[in-house]
């Protein structure tokens, strides 16, 4: 992976890092998980709405045979994954969701080498065993961290295997198609099914918290756009299983953001495992970034 890619990934797994916490807050302050999934969709489909009315851009129009690819990845990795993730947590702790969540890496990589003939190195395997067996110690570690078998832990599993699926077949299209038309065309298609909650969405967004609302605003703008945005162009100039495997870092930052955010402190063991998962994704990306030049 080259320097570009690894910094847009990065940026990404830091801005959905702070989803958990953020999702925490917005359903502790009023909202319910439907109507969470819904506002911020909402607000992040306006954002790419405003983007594409703004002079001097331009989003094109998707081609007629593209139009059901477009779909059907856009209800994988919008609809079913952030509605998988949203309700699983109210019965999985967020530990363990994180842990199903660094799963991703695998499942992606797996499917990328059958579908797309892309090739994961020795190292890249055991880099990202290490790295499950690191996010493995932060879970143990965490305060809710009891890996409960629950109706919960399904759907987390079901939005793990969705936005593998998203990650890898949405590559392809990058040849037609730059990433914010992409992320565009792909947040529009998610948000359809979503509003099948918009009954009572008024009501509920007057009766929550200030900061429950500016939360769920928060992610609309940054984590389910802009870094959308940036994980689609990473994808589109590197492998996605090397892309993907940067997803080990992601429980690390929930960690530190919800210490900050809600000041839940992280225990020696999270942050053991967090250390292990950090050199994993060196040591996977290591091989890829001294041999390929640096894009500038």
């Amino acid at each position: 992976m080259n320097k570009k890619a690894f910094y847009l990934g990065l940026f990404t797994v830091i801005a959905w890092g702070s989803s958990f916490a953020a999702i925490r807050v917005s359903l502790l302050g009023g909202y319910s998980p439907g109507h969470l999934v819904l506002t911020r969709f909402l607000v992040a489909s306006l954002v790419f709405i405003l983007y594409a009315l703004w002079p001097g851009t331009k989003i094109r129009i998707p081609a007629k045979q593209d139009i059901w690819k477009i779909m059907l990845l856009g209800f994988a990795g919008i609809s079913i994954y952030h509605f998988g993730l949203t309700y699983g947590e109210q019965t999985v702790s967020a530990g363990t969701a994180g842990l199903f969540i660094a799963t991703v890496p695998i499942f992606t990589s797996i499917i990328a080498v059958i579908f797309l003939s892309e090739k994961i190195s020795r190292l890249g395997w055991i880099g990202m065993a290490i790295g499950l067996s690191g996010v493995a110690l932060i879970t143990i570690g965490s305060s809710e961290a009891a890996l409960e078998v629950s109706v919960g832990a399904w759907f987390i599993i079901v939005a793990v295997i969705s936005t593998s699926i998203f990650f890898v077949f949405q590559k392809p299209l990058f040849k037609q198609y730059t990433p914010v038309e992409l992320t565009a065309y792909f947040t529009w298609a998610g948000t359809l099914p979503f509003l099948y909650f918009t009954p009572g969405l008024f009501n509920e967004i007057q009766g929550a918290t200030l900061e429950a609302t500016l939360s769920t605003i928060y992610m609309g703008v940054i984590p389910a756009t802009i870094a959308y945005v940036t994980w689609a162009t990473a994808l589109s100039i590197a492998d996605a299983g090397a892309v993907s495997s940067l997803l080990y870092i992601e429980p690390v930052v929930a960690i530190i953001i919800a210490w900050i955010w809600l000041q839940e402190l992280p225990s020696g063991l999270s942050t053991l495992g967090g250390l292990i998962a950090v050199l994993s994704v060196i040591a996977v990306n290591w091989e890829a970034m001294r041999r390929r030049p640096v894009l500038q």
